[in-house]
């Protein structure tokens, strides 16, 4: 099986690269930082092959699938899993602002899903699976406005994805996978910098979520949580603002 993983060089994507290789599947690793890259591919042995690639830009995105053709002859999963956070209150957000987020959190994604569904389409198999956020579910942090609006709309664009392509080519699968805080580098990260994703409590580790999106490639389960109550949160939240989510 051969995986291709955004953001490979830190943190989720890290941690799922190692898993996988660790369980013997060729990977592909992501991310514009080459030397961190290369530390990661390292840690993975033989079967990684790291490009060092922006996928904010649609023509690296393509570079990347003929990259990953070139040396192991098809792809069988795509994760997309570059993401960045922003601080600032809705009122105080700007185009620039806006534009960022999108950027990076919803047309990087996009991008993977267009370039790769050509491959996969001939085949008639493949999975995408996309690193959304219990942001994309609920808007309960103030200051991530932007990154949970643009969450909501890489699941929206997943689900209508999944329904699309499942219409000529079954065999295709798109999961969408939210995690809640993940103790990384996250938070510091963040447009306008941000607090410490490490000192969120109940915070969860990059290799429990790798461990559940592991799991996802096994099962293609098409939307998944990764800590048990998530989903009963989102319920409570629905109903507290008198909405019914199973409407």
């Amino acid at each position: 099986m051969s995986v291709v993983i955004t953001g490979a060089s830190s943190g989720i994507g890290a941690a799922l690269a190692e898993l996988l290789a660790a369980r013997r599947k060729s990977v592909v690793l992501v991310a514009r930082g080459a030397d961190a890259l290369r530390t990661v591919a390292e840690r993975c042995g033989a079967n990684a092959l790291p490009i060092a690639a922006d996928v904010t830009r649609r023509e690296d995105v393509r570079r990347i699938v003929a990259e990953a053709l070139k040396r192991f002859g098809h792809i069988d999963v795509w994760v997309n899993n570059v993401g960045q956070g922003i601080t600032r209150a809705p009122s105080q957000l700007t185009d620039d602002d806006i534009d960022a987020m999108m950027r990076v959190n919803v047309k990087s994604a996009l991008y993977g899903m267009q370039e790769v569904l050509p491959h996969f389409k001939a085949r008639n198999a493949g999975h995408v699976i996309n690193i959304s956020s219990m942001l994309g579910r609920i808007p309960y942090a103030l200051p991530r406005t932007a990154y949970t609006a643009a969450k909501h709309f890489l699941n929206a664009l997943t689900a209508n994805f999944r329904d699309e392509v499942r219409q000529t080519h079954p065999g295709i699968q798109f999961s969408i996978v939210s995690p809640p805080v993940v103790r990384t580098n996250f938070g510091l990260n963040a447009v306008y910098g941000g607090v410490d994703s490490r000192s969120v409590a109940d915070s969860q580790s990059a290799e429990d979520v790798a461990a559940v999106i592991a799991g996802v490639i096994e099962s293609r389960a098409p939307d998944v949580y990764t800590r048990p109550g998530s989903h009963e949160r989102v319920v409570r939240y629905f109903e507290s603002v008198g909405a019914d989510p199973t409407d």
